[in-house]
Parts: C-alpha cells; structure tokens; sequence
C-alpha cells in the first residue's frame, strides 16, 4: 500500500473524528450533524482513495476493494442522512442506520484482515 504523508494522515484522522462528532450532535441538531458528518465522510473517503495498492496479491486487492465499498455506504449514509433532515425523496425515517452499519463492518473487517494480508504479500 502506499503511505499517505502525514498531512494525508491527519486529513484521514480528523475525517473519522469529524464523523464521529456528526453522529453524537445528531441527537441534538440535525442539520448540523449533517454537515459535520458530510464533511468527515469525504475527507475520510478522499484519503482512502489515495492509499492506492500496487502490488499483485488477490486478497489485498479484494480487501482494498471492500475498503472502497465501505466508503461508499459512508458517502451512502450522507445521502440518506439529508433525505431524513430535509424530508425529501424515498428515504425519510433511519435508513440511514443500515448504511452506516454497512459502512461499519466493512471498515472493521477489512482494518482487521488487511495488516496480515500486506506482510504475508510482503515475504512471498
């Protein structure tokens, strides 16, 4: 994998962070948590976008693509996130729980399997 450079990394810190805060204001001010989350989603989703995978093993491959799909299902929970604030389109009520969820496991899984997966690619 290639490395983000320390700026990179605390852009990927402070989007988690960002998402994070978005959820815990949601109880209070919705609108607000709405930006908040949006804005940590995409600085989170733009830095995993540029910790790209050169090599050739089919496992990191799979697992960088999980990461991906993760991120989407974040970009996701945005999306459903604004349809319940401002009462528009399909998704009104917490559709956006699913998503997250989603999101969720995909980012646990694939933080748990990828550090063993890289150095096993490492020695072969």
């Amino acid at each position: 994998m290639r490395e983000l450079t320390p700026l990179q990394n605390l852009l990927f810190r402070l989007g988690a962070i960002l998402m994070l805060v978005g959820l815990a204001v949601k109880m209070f001010h919705a609108q607000l948590s709405l930006w908040i989350f949006g804005v940590g989603a995409m600085a989170f989703c733009l830095m995993r976008l540029q910790a790209e995978y050169l090599g050739r093993s089919f496992n990191v491959r799979r697992l960088r693509r999980m990461q991906l799909l993760g991120c989407v299902f974040f970009l996701l929970t945005v999306l459903c996130m604004s349809m319940q604030t401002y009462q528009y389109g399909p998704m009104r009520r917490n559709e956006w729980m699913v998503a997250l969820a989603i999101a969720c496991v995909l980012e646990v899984y694939t933080a748990w399997r990828l550090p063993d997966e890289l150095a096993n690619s490492k020695k072969s």
